[in-house]
């Protein structure tokens, strides 16, 4: 596109002699040289549509095998079925539907955030540009004005040697000016065609946000009227089986099951990465060796052949040449160990032994008030394994240290519950959730919202049902946790 432009400069510019072009005229051939639209094909799916199936297939592997996880405990608890069963469904779906809304709301002011800073980038663009065609017309104008006969008659004047050669650089660094600013133009008019499309874009991502954000309010309104109706009906049943020191005992277990059969998951999921980390370490060493040793080789062939020549030098030509290297190979390269480490070794989301030393340093994960501690009796039921601590409903839950989710969904008697790992088989536990805000899998950093506080799962009373493990065992929060 430049040299095109350039040529069309200098057929302007010999051109001039025809007194049918005027400035104008040739001013309009060279701007449809230079501003030719850079073609944009409508996008058919938006970035945010493959990120989202690129981030959904990631996670489906980690969702199965926990999903598996939870049919095997419901399938291997001895319990008869629960009243409370019957909102499982209900309560999941309010959830899903929360969190869907709460995650619609965090992209919603991402991409209007970006919308503006495109939307400023256009305009400031447009500046540049239209500074830049001002400019080029000027040059133009000037070009035309001065025409390419003042070089002839610059060199048929007889006039001073030096003065000619000053006065043709001149003219050289004006065509490399003229030039470098048409080059610019380009670029920049390229500019705005490339923002142009990434605006439509995340307009369009921006209207399926709200597409989606009226879909899953539609959604919540009928899960909420269908949990209010049963709660209606089942009310009753709900206070007495709540009461029923079976139940209380099968529940305890199923979580004390589920949090173990994780554990065993976690610590099986840590070898089998080690195990695979020291197979790639191991290919990478043995391809490393490998490249050491043709460098080796490659090193004595060249000495000898060093020696070779020095010798047939010394031999006046007696001893004929070594056949040459073969050149077209290509140069061996040495692997950095610190780089080989580096790219093969995760870095495990929390340290192990990190944990350990927030003892006393933790924050209790929602603000209400403790109704029921560690250790405290449930009628004739088993001893309390954590606190309730009752919090308006839709508080917000937060997460007492950095982790990872490894479980997020309903479980009879806790209702929407999430399990975030925090290493070295330390883990927190949050139950009777309204809403769980995060997913297996996603990655949690200290303070991080990860739910809002409900009465999930049959409870009578707003609020969070909060355990801390370790090793699958449950000890008291309070020993760990600063009220303030």
């Amino acid at each position: 596109m430049f040299s095109y432009a350039k040529r069309s400069l200098e057929f302007v510019a010999g051109k001039r002699k025809h007194r049918g072009f005027s400035a104008i005229g040739l001013l309009s051939i060279l701007m449809s040289v230079v501003f030719v639209p850079v073609p944009v094909t409508a996008a058919k799916i938006t970035e945010r549509s493959k990120q989202k199936i690129a981030a959904e297939a990631e996670r489906s592997d980690l969702q199965k095998r926990v999903s598996n996880l939870k049919r095997d405990i419901d399938r291997t608890a001895a319990a008869k079925d629960s009243v409370a069963d019957t909102l499982a469904q209900s309560e999941a779906a309010i959830s899903d539907a929360n969190r869907s809304l709460y995650d619609l709301a965090k992209e919603q002011a991402e991409t209007i955030a970006k919308l503006e800073r495109l939307t400023a980038e256009q305009s400031k663009l447009t500046k540049i540009v239209t500074t830049q065609q001002e400019q080029l017309a000027q040059l133009m104008r000037k070009q035309y004005a001065a025409g390419n006969e003042d070089r002839i008659k610059l060199l048929l004047s007889g006039d001073n040697p030096n003065r000619i050669s000053r006065e043709l650089q001149y003219m050289v660094y004006v065509s490399q000016a003229q030039a470098a600013l048409i080059a610019s133009l380009q670029t920049n008019l390229q500019a705005i065609e490339k923002n142009k499309a990434d605006t439509q874009n995340t307009k369009e991502a921006l209207d399926e946000i709200v597409q989606e954000q009226h879909g899953q309010k539609a959604l919540l309104e009928k899960e909420k009227s269908k949990r209010t109706v049963l709660l209606s009906s089942l009310s009753q049943k709900l206070v007495s089986q709540r009461k029923e020191v079976g139940n209380l005992e099968r529940d305890e277990q199923r979580l004390s099951g589920l949090v173990e059969k994780l554990a065993q998951l976690i610590e099986e999921q840590k070898k089998a990465d080690a195990l695979a980390q020291q197979k790639r370490l191991a290919l990478a060493t043995a391809e490393r060796e490998k490249l050491a040793k043709k460098q080796a080789e490659k090193n004595t062939v060249q000495s000898g052949q060093k020696s070779t020549l020095s010798n047939a030098k010394a031999g006046a030509g007696k001893i004929r040449l070594a056949d040459p290297i073969d050149n077209d190979e290509a140069p061996l390269q040495k692997i950095p160990d610190n780089d080989l480490e580096n790219n093969l070794v995760a870095i495990p989301v929390v340290q192990d032994g990190h944990f350990a030393h927030l003892r006393g340093q933790l924050r209790l994960p929602v603000r209400g008030t403790i109704t029921s501690k560690f250790g405290s009796k449930r009628g004739d039921g088993p001893s309390l394994k954590g606190l309730f601590i009752q919090a308006n409903e839709g508080s917000e839950i937060k997460a007492v240290a950095a982790g990872r989710v490894v479980f997020a969904d309903w479980l009879r008697g806790f209702g929407n519950l999430l399990i975030i790992d925090h290493g070295s088989q330390y883990m927190t536990v949050y139950g009777n959730n309204q809403v769980l805000l995060k997913r297996a899998g996603d990655i949690i950093k200290s303070g991080d919202a990860v739910a809002n506080a409900g009465n999930s799962g049959g409870n009578e009373q707003s609020g969070l049902y909060f355990e801390m493990r370790h090793q699958g065992r449950a000890f008291d929060p309070l020993g760990w946790v600063t009220i303030r």
